[in-house]
């Protein structure tokens, strides 16, 4: 019998992984906004499609999302979030989100985007709300979204909390919610291959200037600051919210790259093995080793396009698979390394993946000896 070939599996992962950068370069922002205008969501590929019915403010904070950094985002999805109403004066002194932003985030979670905000206006409430929803989507429906929020400490590597405060062009200063779409847009527009650190913000011509030791602990804290060089505006380094690292969630969950690029690697691979792969072949050793190449070319495709080191490793997990055999009471302890490798594992695949993401230079030390 002629063995089963998957040629059209392994011809779309590695053109992936070479078309990484290009997908990269541009996300979605999804923007919650708070107004009294009656407007069904709708999405944006350019300022100038922002509706005029709404608030001027919230015109002005749907069009900061597309100032960008290298490019602007592709596409800004929007909400709008009629205000909530009065609470009565016996609930008041316990503020609650409210059912708004619940139904702002049960839309969101049927679209497909790289980073949430909340409302210009963003409460203490909303934020953690936002949090939550963000964490939860990621844990429970393998979303890769992330969101920017203000002055939130989530301690996660999917949350940002920008900190900025005292944005100013000179004529309107604004509040560190007010900039969350802004940093929002800014993280979508920049290049996988590239970081968000140091990104200028032009628009500006000052912020609250921090000292270096403000600073220095501002992103010890994990916190996106901005800072004043003396000359411009920009991001200090683009980190996320995460500073307790635990085994498998180290140093590296901090630094936004990185974890753009774990997204981007998660969602390619889990897609496309849906698409072209799952309930389409037998799951022989032939075939999960036929899977195994087409993810090699894409991790080959990644390290042409400069996102990953060489020397990826991709293979079956035969620990993993050792521990399935062994949850069906099936005698291993005689087994060679390569019946394990081979053994049946039902609908099973257990695949491990070893590589090293590349990091974008943000730390020069250069000695001049004269």
């Amino acid at each position: 019998m002629a063995r089963l070939t998957s040629p059209r599996v392994t011809v779309n992962f590695t053109e992936l992984g070479i078309s990484a950068i290009t997908r990269g370069d541009k996300g979605t922002v999804a923007v919650i906004v708070r107004d009294a205008a009656d407007l069904a969501p709708f999405a944006l590929t350019q300022a100038s499609q922002t509706p005029t019915t709404l608030g001027k403010e919230n015109q002005d904070y749907i069009k900061r999302t597309f100032l960008g950094y290298v490019t602007p985002p592709k596409k800004v999805i929007v909400y709008v979030m009629a205000p909530e109403l009065a609470q009565p004066a016996e609930e008041a002194e316990a503020p609650t989100v409210g059912i708004r932003l619940t139904e702002a985030l049960d839309y969101m979670a049927a679209q497909v985007f790289d980073y949430i905000v909340g409302p210009a206006d963003c409460t203490k409430e909303e934020a953690a709300e936002i949090a939550s929803w963000v964490k939860s989507q990621r844990l429970n429906n393998g979303a890769k979204y992330k969101a920017v929020l203000p002055n939130h400490k989530a301690d996660n590597y999917c949350i940002v909390n920008f900190t900025g405060d005292g944005m100013t062009d000179g004529v309107t200063v604004w509040a560190t919610a007010e900039y969350c779409s802004r940093i929002a847009g800014l993280l979508a527009g920049t290049p996988m291959k590239i970081a968000a650190t140091y990104a200028p913000l032009p628009e500006l011509s000052d912020c609250a200037r921090l000292t270096k030791e403000e600073s220095d602990e501002a992103v010890g804290n994990g916190e996106l600051a901005l800072r004043w060089d003396g000359r411009k505006v920009k991001l200090d380094r683009a980190v996320t919210s995460l500073t307790t690292t635990s085994q498998g969630m180290l140093d590296s969950f901090k630094k936004i790259k990185i974890v753009e690029i774990m997204d981007l690697i998660r969602t390619d691979i889990t897609a496309t093995a849906e698409d072209e792969y799952v309930g389409k072949y037998a799951n022989s050793y032939d075939n999960k080793m036929l899977l195994v190449a087409a993810v090699r070319g894409y991790f080959m495709g990644l390290e042409q396009s400069g996102l990953v080191q060489p020397g990826y490793t991709v293979d079956i997990n035969v620990d993993a698979q050792e521990q399935y055999l062994v949850s069906k009471g099936v005698n291993v302890e005689d087994m060679t390394e390569q019946q394990l490798r081979e053994a049946d594992t039902g609908s099973q695949v257990f695949l491990l993946v070893r590589c090293k993401i590349l990091d974008a230079i943000e730390d020069i030390d250069i000695n001049v000896e004269i």
